[in-house]
C-alpha cells in the first residue's frame, strides 16, 4: 500500500512550490568569482573525465536506492549548456512510458551535480529526506514504486548554483568526528556532501605521514616527531600550533592507515567531481628544528589552555614566515602531497595566526607574514590559491582594521579566499568592506565541539547568504558549512544545504512544514504544528550568544556554591519569563550558566504535540531521533532549573531540601541515560569503540580509548586539584556517559553540600575538585564496554518521562 504522502493534493503543493522558486534564476557572478576565475577554468580543465564522474554517480545511487536505481538516467553536460555556471536539470525521460526504461533524466555540470539534482527531486517531488544515520539516516518510506515516479513539468527543472563554491568542514571537525572513521564511514559521508551540493570540502586526513616524510628531508628524525604530533583524538589543535604531544605519540602504524585512508578519500571526491582542500604549511615545527637549524628565525608560543604550562605539550614552537627556511618547508610539504596523491586541486588552508596572536602588529610586518606563507604555497603549486579561516578576526581582538587589511592584501588578488566562517551569528563581511575587496565564503558555524543542543537561527541561514551574494560590490564566491562537529541539528543543516542553491530568501515557516513531511514521510498536522514551535523557540536564537552546551549536566560548575546568586533574570521571550539566571557573588571564579533564549513552555507543548502523534509515527527513525532529541532538551532545562534550587535550599541551609533535591537531580540524569539509550544516535559505545577497532595492537587500543574518553569530558590537563580550563569542552548528551560519568560527578559535588550543611563548615573546593578529578582520571582510563545499539522504546520512554518530570512541575513556566 502507497505511504499517505502520496496523496495528489500533498505532491502537487510540493512541486508548485519548489518549481516557481526554481525558475526564477538569477546572474551568478559577482567581482568575487571573476577574481577567481581562473582557478575554476584550471578546476574545470582538470576534473576527472565524464565517464568517471557518471560511474562514481551511479555508485552513489546504488547505495542509496538500490530497489530504485533503474528509475534514473544520469548525463554529464557541459557548463556552456548551463549558461556558462554550474547548473542541474531535471527531465522526464522521452521513454519513460515503456516498462523497465529510466523515468527521470539528471543532467549536471559534474557529479555532484548531478547528485544534487538527484538529492533535488527525491526531496521535492517524492518527498524523502536524507540525514546522517545518527541523526535518523535515509528516510524513504514516501518513496512511489518504480513505474510512478512524478513526473517534472514538460521543459523540465533548471537549477543554477547562485554561488560556484559550496564548502564543507572545520579544521576541527577532524578531530570532534572523524577521528575514528574508517572508509565505510566515510564513503557515507562523501556521498552525503555530494548529494548536498558540496564541491569544496577539507581534506585533511593523513597528512602527519606527508609532514613525517617531510621532516626527513630537513634532518628530524621520526623519534623528534613523538613530541610533535598529537595524540588521534587531538590532531587538530596540534596541527593548529595549539599543543604537542598530548594524546601520542602516534603510532607508525596509525600514520600509515591514515595515508591510506586520504588517498581513498581524495580518489572518490575526484571521481565526483569534487575539489578537495588540502593543508598547507603555517609554520607549525617540532622543537628539534631548532637545533637542525640554530639560526632560523623559530618563536615559542605562548601557553594555549594548559594548566600549568607544562612543556610536555604547551607552547609550541613557530617558524616566522618570513625565513627562508619557511619556503623551503612550504614548497617540500606541496610537493609531497603532490606526489602521494599525484594531483591537487590548487586549493589549500592555511591557518597561521588562529588563536595565537602575531608577535608584531606591524601592518608591514604582517604583509611580509602573509606574502610569505603564500609564496610557500605558490613555491610548491604555481596555480595556488589560500583558503584561509576568517575566525581569528572575530575572536582575537588583535585583529583591527589596519591589521587586518594587511594580511588580506599580501596576497594577489584572487589567490586568497577566506571563510567568513561564523557569518550566521557574526558576520565580518559586512562590517570588513566585503572584506576589504577579498573574495569570501558566506559559512554557517553553527556547532562548537560536537555539542548536543538543539539549537540554531534558521531565518539568519535562510537570508544571510542571498543578502551578502547580492549586497553592492559583494566579493561573495560561495556558502560554507563550517561546524566543528556534525551530526546533530538536522534540520539546520538541511537548509543549509539547499542555500547552495538558492537565489532568493526562503520562506522559512513554508519550508519547514515540508520539512516535518520529508522528514517522516508522512503529513501529520500535529507535528506539523510542533515543528511551528520549534522554528519560533529553539530553532530562533537572536540574542548573538555563541552556543556551547553549558547545561549542568554536561558542564557541572566547578565553584563553592555559597557565591552563586540565584535571581529571577528577566529573559523575556513571548513576554513570559523563561529562567531563573545564576550569578556569581564573586567574579574570581567561572561559572558559565547555560544558555537560554526561548520559552520554556513552548517546546513543552512541541513535545506534547511530538507524543500525541507517536502512534503515527514511531515506525519512523526519524521521528524517534526528535523525539528523544526533544525530550531530552526539555529534561536538560529542567534539570538546569532543579540545580539552581538545590543552590537555593543550600543557600537556605536547608539541608533536608539540598538531599531531596539533589536526589531528584540523581535520578533524572540516570532516566536521561536510559532515554538516550533508546537510539543510536545517542549511545558513547559507537564512539569508544569505533576508536578501539583502529588499533593493531593492546597497548595502542588503550591509547586510543583514553584519546576517546578524554575529550569528551576533560579534554586537556589537570593536576590533582585544578581541572582543565578546556574541561566539558566537548561535552556529549550520550548514554553511558550520564550513567558513568556526569551522574557519579554531581553526586559527589552535592555530597560535599550536605558535609557543608551539616557540620557548619564552608565547602569544601578543593576536596571537591579533587574527588572529581580522580573520578575522571579514572573513567578516562576506564576499559569498560558500551552499549552499540540501541534498546528500548523511545515513545514509552519519553512519554514516562514528560509524566514524572515535566507535567505539572510548577518548576516551567508551564
Amino acid at each position: 500500500m502507497d505511504s499517505p504522502f502520496r496523496s495528489v493534493s500533498l505532491i502537487l503543493f510540493f512541486i508548485t512550490t519548489i518549481t516557481l522558486s526554481t525558475l526564477a534564476v538569477a546572474q551568478s557572478s559577482t567581482i568575487g568569482v571573476q577574481y577567481i576565475s581562473r582557478l575554476l577554468d584550471i578546476q574545470d580543465r582538470e576534473r576527472a573525465p565524464p565517464s568517471v564522474q557518471l560511474a562514481a554517480a551511479y555508485a552513489v545511487l546504488q547505495r542509496l536506492l538500490p530497489s530504485h536505481y533503474s528509475a534514473f538516467q544520469f548525463r554529464i553536460i557541459s557548463k556552456k549548456q548551463c549558461g556558462g555556471e554550474y547548473c542541474f536539470i531535471l527531465r522526464n525521460h522521452p521513454s519513460s512510458y515503456i516498462r523497465g526504461t529510466p523515468e527521470i533524466v539528471i543532467s549536471g555540470v559534474t557529479g555532484v551535480e548531478v547528485l544534487a539534482g538527484l538529492h533535488w527531486y527525491l526531496r521535492y517531488w517524492c518527498g524523502s529526506h536524507i540525514s546522517w544515520d545518527k541523526t535518523g539516516g535515509v528516510q524513504v518510506a514516501s518513496m512511489p514504486k518504480l513505474g510512478s515516479f512524478p513526473r517534472v513539468q514538460d521543459a523540465g527543472v533548471f537549477v543554477k548554483r547562485p554561488i560556484p563554491l559550496n564548502y564543507y568542514q572545520n579544521a576541527v571537525t577532524s578531530s570532534y568526528t572523524f577521528a575514528w572513521w574508517d572508509w565505510k564511514r566515510w564513503e557515507k559521508e562523501i556521498d552525503w556532501m555530494a548529494l548536498q551540493g558540496i564541491n569544496l570540502p577539507l581534506a585533511f586526513t593523513g597528512q602527519e605521514t606527508i609532514w613525517q616524510k617531510v621532516f626527513q628531508k630537513f634532518n628530524i628524525s621520526n623519534s623528534d616527531l613523538d613530541d610533535f604530533f598529537g595524540g588521534p583524538g587531538f590532531l587538530a589543535w596540534s596541527r593548529m600550533s595549539n599543543l604537542h604531544g598530548w594524546g601520542g605519540p602516534l603510532p607508525q602504524s596509525w600514520l600509515d592507515q591514515q595515508l591510506v585512508l586520504q588517498k581513498k578519500i581524495l580518489v572518490r571526491m575526484y571521481e565526483l567531481g569534487m575539489n578537495p582542500v588540502l593543508p598547507a604549511f603555517s609554520g607549525n615545527v617540532p622543537a628539534a628544528l631548532q637545533n637542525v637549524f640554530p639560526s632560523a628565525k623559530i618563536t615559542q608560543l605562548g601557553n594555549w589552555f594548559s594548566v600549568k604550562s607544562d612543556p610536555r605539550w604547551c607552547c609550541t614552537y613557530l617558524l616566522d614566515a618570513t625565513d627562508p627556511l619557511f619556503i623551503e618547508i612550504g614548497r617540500a610539504f606541496i610537493e609531497q602531497q603532490l606526489k602521494e596523491y599525484g594531483r591537487t586541486s590548487h586549493i589549500y588552508n592555511c591557518d597561521t595566526f588562529d588563536e595565537n596572536t602575531p608577535p608584531v602588529d606591524s601592518p608591514e610586518y604582517i604583509s611580509s607574514l602573509g606574502a610569505a606563507i603564500y609564496s610557500g604555497m605558490q613555491s610548491g603549486d604555481s596555480d595556488a590559491v589560500w583558503l584561509m579561516q576568517g575566525w581569528l578576526f572575530s575572536y582575537d581582538p588583535f585583529w583591527r582594521p589596519p591589521q587586518m587589511k594587511a594580511l588580506l592584501h599580501s596576497v594577489p588578488l584572487g589567490k586568497l579566499v577566506v571563510l567568513d566562517l561564523f557569518a550566521e551569528v557574526k558576520p565580518i563581511w559586512s562590517t570588513s568592506k566585503q572584506f576589504y575587496g577579498v573574495p569570501y565564503i558566506w559559512c554557517m558555524l553553527h556547532n562548537f565541539a560536537g555539542n548536543i543542543e538543539m539549537y540554531g537561527i534558521l531565518d539568519s541561514i535562510a537570508f544571510g547568504p542571498v543578502e551578502a551574494r547580492t549586497s553592492e560590490n559583494t566579493t561573495m564566491v560561495g556558502v560554507g558549512m563550517s561546524m566543528e562537529g556534525i551530526e546533530q541539528n538536522p534540520v539546520v543543516y538541511d537548509l543549509m544545504s539547499e542555500m547552495a542553491f538558492q537565489h532568493e530568501n526562503v520562506d522559512v515557516k513554508a519550508w519547514i512544514n515540508q520539512y516535518s513531511v520529508r522528514r517522516y514521510g508522512r503529513s501529520v498536522p500535529a507535528i506539523q504544528d510542533a515543528w511551528n514551535v520549534l522554528y519560533h523557540t529553539v530553532y530562533n536564537c537572536t540574542d548573538g550568544a555563541t552556543d556551547k552546551n553549558r547545561d549542568v549536566i554536561v558542564a557541572f560548575p566547578d565553584v563553592d556554591p555559597s557565591i552563586i546568586s540565584v535571581t529571577e533574570g528577566k529573559y523575556q521571550n513571548y513576554g513570559k519569563p523563561v529562567s531563573k539566571k545564576a550569578v556569581l557573588k564573586s567574579e574570581t571564579s567561572s561559572y558559565d550558566h547555560p544558555h537560554l533564549w526561548y520559552s520554556t513552555s513552548e517546546v513543552i507543548r512541541a513535545l506534547e504535540l511530538f507524543i500525541a502523534s507517536g502512534n503515527e509515527l514511531s515506525a519512523s527513525n526519524t521521528y524517534r531521533y526528535d523525539l528523544i532529541d526533544l525530550t531530552r532538551q526539555a529534561l536538560a532545562k529542567y534539570a538546569n532549573e532543579l540545580f539552581l534550587n538545590i543552590l537555593e535550599a543550600y543557600q537556605l541551609n536547608d539541608a533536608h531540601g539540598v538531599f531531596q533535591l539533589s536526589r531528584r537531580f540523581l535520578e533524572l540524569v540516570e532516566d536521561m541515560d536510559g532515554l538516550l539509550a533508546c537510539h543510536d544516535g545517542f549511545l558513547l559505545g559507537p564512539w569508544l569503540e569505533s576508536a578501539k577497532q583502529l588499533a593493531q595492537n593492546e597497548e595502542q587500543e588503550k591509547q586510543y580509548e583514553w584519546n576517546a574518553r578524554t575529550q569528551i569530558t576533560m579534554w586537556f590537563d589537570n593536576t590533582q586539584e585544578e581541572a582543565s580550563l578546556l574541561r566539558d569542552y566537548g561535552n556529549k548528551y550520550w548514554s553511558g556517559l550520564l550513567r558513568d560519568y556526569y551522574g557519579p560527578r554531581a553526586a559527589i559535588y552535592f555530597k560535599y553540600m550536605i558535609e557543608s550543611l551539616e557540620s557548619g563548615d564552608g565547602f569544601r573546593l578543593k576536596d571537591w575538585r579533587r574527588e572529581w578529578i580522580k573520578l575522571t582520571n579514572y573513567w578516562q582510563n576506564g576499559r569498560n564496554v558500551y552499549p552499540v545499539e540501541s534498546n528500548g522504546d523511545a515513545l514509552i520512554t519519553s512519554q514516562w518521562l514528560y509524566n514524572k518530570y515535566l507535567q505539572g512541575t510548577g518548576v516551567f513556566d508551564h
